[in-house]
């Protein structure tokens, strides 16, 4: 095995558990949960191979699962898109929310550069961020954990938890905002 697949091996793994916890919670058909697994370990091996390495790999699969689950809602309208976007019961307000529109991966050439341009603002974006609200954003919008369960694990109160989702998503849009009104969407 070559050091590239044995890096993707390993990272599939890893990852394997936490991604098909993240994604059962948002799709209710076993089928369609493992169809969109299943899609994101393809397309990640795919990125994987291409010349401009993924940095966290963790945080790309579950970026990459939600945009999945989004667009999959879309096609469908199975539920309103408002449910999957939706925060737990602790995080009902909106200014808790980065609520970030992506063109579908699958909508053209022109879609696919906005997608392209808008994620990579967002990862700058997030690399701005002070540690402590970066790692409260990607654990509670990338992976799905709940502020209860960071606060318990991590003995920081889910008030100041809340706090720093809040500061790090009003940085998200101030950051990407331009961008949306760039590419006009």
């Amino acid at each position: 095995m070559t050091d590239p697949d044995r890096d993707i091996t390993a990272t599939v793994m890893r990852e394997r558990t936490r991604l098909v916890n993240f994604i059962r919670r948002r799709i209710r058909d076993p089928d369609d949960a493992e169809d969109i697994l299943q899609d994101v370990f393809h397309e990640f091996v795919q990125a994987y191979r291409l010349p401009a390495p993924i940095e966290q790999a963790s945080a790309w699969l579950f970026r990459t699962a939600r945009n999945r689950i989004v667009d999959r809602f879309r096609k469908k309208k199975e539920q309103p898109l408002t449910e999957l976007l939706e925060a737990e019961d602790d995080d009902a307000s909106g200014e808790y929310r980065l609520d970030l529109a992506l063109p579908a991966h699958d909508a053209g050439p022109e879609a696919l550069y906005a997608r392209a341009l808008l994620l990579k603002a967002l990862q700058n974006a997030l690399d701005e961020l002070p540690p402590n609200q970066r790692e409260v954003f990607i654990a509670h919008e990338l992976e799905g954990r709940s502020f209860k369960d960071m606060a318990a694990q991590s003995g920081v109160t889910l008030n100041t938890l809340l706090g720093r989702k809040r500061y790090a998503v009003l940085h998200l849009r101030a950051r990407l905002q331009p961008i949306y009104d760039e590419l006009d969407l």
